[in-house]
């Protein structure tokens, strides 16, 4: 079947899967989502799928009772610390030793979001009454010998698609706009008991279904470095947040690229755990075999020391593995590179990664990371686009199921972008799921055949630098590492034009955070935006 007769197939089985529904699809709509591209996903997946064998064991069928496996190097004694104060390892001892007020410190951060938020427009929600009452009560639990750890009386925020007792919860969306919450998100809870003080909800693209702030309802967020460029999505907010310094470390959410995305764009670690480590009890879904629950933060060790609060088996979410909490004490942060095997793209292929500005950051980072003592290895990933709308193809399917009742009954308060994505994945075939399901271990399985030549991937984190104002990015490199559930972090290496920051991506093994927080440490130390 030729692509033509194929769109013309999809086009016609979206009409009528839509109307069978109660949704009204108009020629305008189907029009649109060809111009925007969202058809072709369709498509690409389609064509995958016709060369698949019918008979291939689909992925739900795994057994995801599968405990963390690796072990990083346990360190006797290991502490983090930090001359910088604009780090959490660098403010936390401080704290601890009665030499900064958690009061005061989330008094600054409320000024300098009153201050620069107008422009920036990261805050959904700001909660002043409530951060300061927990500051409070932080200071007085320091005082008293109480000390809980290093995130004790640190401001941060979190994405505004994560429940929080008392809060509106909007998930970015008019729909959700009096979404009264009165429950916390495994994410909050984490935080909260932490003595971490939520200074407020961030904002995000629409129900977290688009790489760009192109929210029509919220309006975008701007990039931190230069207000005429875009933040990236969907943790928008998030990402704006930590990279103008208004908080010290921020949660996201990442379904195809969605902290991984921002943090390139705005010059922050953005890490995504392995799946499975992070609950997501309590934050409204994109895709439930796709999302992911990570923090952004201003430096990599402060990644490691949010994730170790974040992580470990939650019973109210069955995607949390046994076993699953993570020590940054464990981590060897600082024990660097020599000896790593790291997987590069053969030069053939790499042009048809990233603009030549992005690649020069990726080669620079790269050549950091070579001095530092890691072996470079070429390697070809031939299933790589594929990946990336099998990716695709899932996150629609399940979104569609997630916001059936709402398409049928509130269409009209869906944005443009967020309606006609959504839409789209009535032109999948009934076999669709399944057929992903099939494709996705398969590809899982031959893309992991990389593990016995390598211990780390790099790619670019993005193609390029942020984009303009409101338009969405691409996820071409960062939706395959949802698709295989592997631990991904963006390093900022430096910055392009127009003040722009530019990211390098590491993956690695399943469960090996270790080690990708270990390279993505050693490359930090290299670089300052």
């Amino acid at each position: 079947m030729s692509d033509e007769q194929r769109r013309n197939t999809i086009i016609e089985r979206l009409r009528l899967n839509t109307k069978l529904a109660g949704i009204s699809l108009t020629d305008d709509d189907i029009q649109s989502m060809q111009d925007k591209g969202f058809l072709g996903t369709v498509i690409a997946f389609e064509t995958i799928a016709d060369g698949l064998p019918s008979d291939f064991l689909p992925d739900y069928l795994k057994d995801w009772d599968d405990s963390p496996s690796v072990s990083p190097l346990k360190v006797e004694g290991a502490a983090f610390s930090s001359s910088d104060s604009d780090s959490i390892a660098g403010i936390a001892p401080k704290i601890k030793a009665g030499e900064v007020s958690p009061v005061e410190l989330t008094k600054q951060a409320l000024s300098k979001i009153a201050e620069k938020d107008r422009e920036l427009n990261a805050f959904q929600l700001v909660l002043a009454e409530q951060a300061i009452a927990a500051a409070q009560q932080a200071e007085r639990e320091i005082a008293q010998g109480q000390y809980r750890g290093p995130l004790h009386g640190v401001p941060v925020a979190v994405k505004d698609l994560l429940a929080m007792r008392g809060t509106i919860t909007t998930a970015g969306s008019k729909i959700l706009a009096d979404n009264l919450t009165d429950y916390d998100s495994a994410g909050v809870e984490r935080l909260q008991k932490a003595g971490a003080v939520i200074v407020g909800k961030t904002r995000m693209s629409e129900f977290a279904y688009s790489p760009g702030s192109n929210n029509g309802h919220y309006g975008p967020t701007r990039n931190p470095y230069n207000p005429e460029f875009d933040t990236g999505g969907s943790s928008s907010g998030s990402g704006s947040a930590v990279g103008a310094g208004l908080v010290f470390g921020a949660l996201g959410t990442d379904t195809g690229g969605s902290i991984r995305i921002p943090g390139s764009f705005c010059g922050v670690v953005g890490l995504k755990p392995t799946f499975g480590r992070v609950s997501l009890f309590g934050g409204t879904t994109l895709s439930w075999s796709l999302d992911h629950l990570g923090p952004m933060t201003r430096t990599v060790t402060d990644a490691a020391l949010m994730l170790e609060v974040l992580a470990g088996h939650d019973p109210r979410d069955i995607r949390t593995r046994p076993n699953s909490d993570w020590l940054a004490a464990d981590a060897n942060l600082e024990g660097g590179v020599k000896g790593l095997r790291i997987g590069v793209l053969r030069d053939s292929t790499q042009a048809e990664l990233a603009t030549a500005e992005m690649m020069a950051g990726w080669q620079k980072g790269l050549k950091t990371l070579e001095e530092q003592g890691a072996e470079l290895i070429e390697i070809d990933l031939p299933y790589w686009k594929d990946l990336w709308n099998i990716n695709g193809a899932i996150i629609g399917l399940e979104a569609t199921t997630f916001h059936a009742p709402w398409l049928a009954s509130r269409l009209s308060d869906y944005g443009d972008f967020m309606r006609q994505r959504v839409l789209v994945a009535y032109g999948y075939s009934p076999r669709a799921f399944v057929q992903a399901q099939q494709a996705r271990t398969q590809y899982r399985q031959k893309i992991s055949a990389i593990w016995q030549q390598v211990d780390l991937l790099s790619t670019p984190t993005m193609p390029y630098a942020a984009l303009p104002l409101g338009k969405p990015a691409s996820t071409i490199l960062t939706g395959p590492f949802n698709l295989l559930g592997w631990p991904t972090i963006s390093v900022p290496v430096g910055c392009g034009k127009n003040n722009l920051p530019l990211g390098l991506q590491l993956a690695g093994k399943p469960w090996d955070e270790a080690t990708v927080l270990r390279a993505a440490r050693t490359l930090e130390a290299s670089f300052e935006l």
